[in-house]
């Protein structure tokens, strides 16, 4: 099956847990949707699955049910602020944690039955360098790292990065600085990474900005809410407006790997 609609697959990683991750993926989602996006927010932590609990939302069923047959993904999918929609994963299933390739294929040609029907389809995954991580990076076509200023975050984001660029020849990163003071800090932080990535490996990094750190983020968390919709004028929420911006920008795919079909190509 082919999409006349060509999706651009934006997988946000970065490496470690606490960088902000499934914030910036749910708040780049809202404000691409206020730009007239079709978007899809897929949760890519396939064992603790919580993007729905963030936003206080309740799902009925969750990924593991398509991928058991139960039911397709279109009967899945959750209407989130904003217009979003999210495809939930299971919360405490070792099973889907231990899904093998042919499984991964199966839950992603899932995605060719809504093709024409999603503009952006963005996948929040999991922390670490598990198998899905890394099947999940190797099919989208836009890696966006998130760091924030601890050693750990660089060093697990360098080692994502050589991991990608090792093993599967993918040589192109954008890099958002999340939680810093400023634009300053944000590039400082993105230079440390250059300073790491250049020594060692032949890849391209792009700074596409920063989120700074903001009062009105963990008050929109506390209140299960994205800061894009709760505080529209805070920082944060600024912040990722511009991200949005760039992001809608970003070339779309022209080959059949711009198809959500190209997931499955990639995969098997």
């Amino acid at each position: 099956m082919t999409t006349a609609n060509p999706v651009q697959v934006i997988a946000v990683s970065g490496g470690k847990g606490g960088t902000g991750k499934t914030s910036i993926s749910v708040n780049l989602a809202i404000a691409l949707a206020e730009r007239g996006r079709r978007v899809v927010v897929l949760d890519g932590d396939l064992g603790l699955g919580n993007i729905d609990v963030s936003l206080g939302l309740t799902a009925s069923h969750t990924l593991q049910d398509v991928l058991e047959g139960e039911c397709e993904l279109r009967d899945v999918l959750v209407e989130g602020p904003g217009g979003i929609r999210i495809v939930p994963a299971p919360s405490g299933s070792l099973r889907m944690t231990r899904l093998g390739a042919p499984e991964y294929a199966g839950l992603i040609n899932a995605f060719s039955e809504l093709g024409d029907e999603i503009d952006v389809l963005i996948i929040d995954t999991a922390s670490g360098i598990s198998e899905a991580v890394v099947s999940f990076l190797r099919a989208a076509q836009e890696l966006l790292l998130v760091v924030c200023d601890e050693p750990t975050s660089i060093t697990d984001t360098y080692a994502l990065v050589k991991l990608m660029n090792r093993d599967y020849g993918i040589n192109r990163f954008r890099v958002l600085a999340n939680q810093v003071r400023n634009e300053q800090e944000g590039r400082q932080l993105y230079e440390k990474l250059i300073r790491v990535t250049e020594r060692f490996l032949d890849v391209a990094l792009e700074y596409v900005g920063m989120v700074p750190h903001d009062e009105a983020f963990r008050k929109a968390v506390q209140r299960q809410r994205a800061v894009v919709e709760a505080y529209p004028r805070a920082r944060a929420s600024l912040a990722l407006k511009a991200l949005a911006e760039k992001v809608d920008n970003w070339p779309l795919p022209s080959s059949p790997r711009g198809h959500v079909e190209f997931f499955v190509e990639r995969l098997v």
